[in-house]
């Protein structure tokens, strides 16, 4: 409930308004005070402006949204953009057992990996950050304890040199890693992913669009603005399925973690 698809001057757009600062941050992209107006005024900036406005104006301001082309065309916008890449493939099946999983991620693409890699029969642990706990706490109880029912949990905190010893240890320990967060985050940590992959560690990257990419993005808006839509009888663009890009992103990191590296060394698996 939290994404919408409006129309744009050249086409649709789909925004996410997910976390506490959006509102915020969506008048700040318009140019207009924060109030009760918001919906209506950024319905009419969108209606005013053209799609590649406003990517570049939600990158710029760290919020989920994406243009949406016409019906058959999102693939001849993407390439011209450079957008789409070939996914990573995977590759001989492997063993988990016993592995340990340290899992950053949040919401469901990234914990849907960890999940899976669990019933593998590795041992995961959740790490999360004091002052920024998963937000899928707080949406349905039922459905974040089955994904993360089995595992362990753990709250460390970076800034505190204590936290920061405990986190980078944990990480030198793991067999996996997987996070969904733009790579600056962890990084800001003090964790090198390219170093624990030289070390012969898997790490497991979900982003929007990729690492190379400083966008944002949920599943319903990444969905819409990759142009899996569907059509409603007007030719409206209508959503197809409910953030369907998380469960078929999970499903990809996870075939690629329980997938043998070549050489038997560490692998970063990109998944967008």
């Amino acid at each position: 409930g939290s994404c919408r698809l409006l129309p744009t001057l050249d086409g649709w757009a789909a925004v996410s308004s997910a976390r506490p600062d959006d509102p915020l941050l969506w008048s700040a992209l318009i140019g207009h005070d924060l109030d009760e107006r918001l919906p209506q005024r950024l319905a009419t900036w969108l209606a005013e402006h053209s799609g590649a406005q406003l990517d570049e104006r939600a990158t710029l301001l760290s919020l989920a949204a994406g243009s949406v082309g016409a019906p058959g065309r999102q693939g001849d916008r993407e390439s011209g953009a450079g957008r789409r890449a070939e996914p990573p493939q995977p590759g001989r099946p492997r063993s988990v057992e016993r592995l340990l999983v340290v899992d950053f991620s949040a919401l469901w693409a990234g914990p849907l990996c960890a999940h899976l890699l669990g019933l593998a029969g590795a041992d995961v642990v959740k790490v999360e950050v004091p002052s920024r706990p998963d937000g899928a706490r707080q949406g349905n109880r039922p459905f974040y304890d089955l994904l993360h029912g089995g595992h362990r949990s753990v709250a460390l905190d970076p800034a505190d040199p204590a936290g920061r010893a405990a986190l980078h240890a944990l990480v030198r320990r793991a067999d996996i890693v997987i996070e969904a967060s733009r790579p600056r985050a962890l990084a800001g940590f003090g964790l090198d992913a390219l170093a624990e992959v030289e070390r012969g560690c898997t790490w497991v990257s979900i982003t929007a669009r990729g690492r190379a990419s400083d966008t944002v993005g949920f599943g319903d808006d990444v969905a819409a603005a990759s142009g899996l839509l569907a059509y409603d009888e007007r030719g409206l663009p209508v959503f197809c399925g409910d953030a369907i890009a998380d469960p078929l992103t999970g499903l990809t990191a996870a075939a690629l973690a329980l997938s043998e590296p070549e050489g038997g060394g560490g692998v970063l698996w990109d998944v967008a």
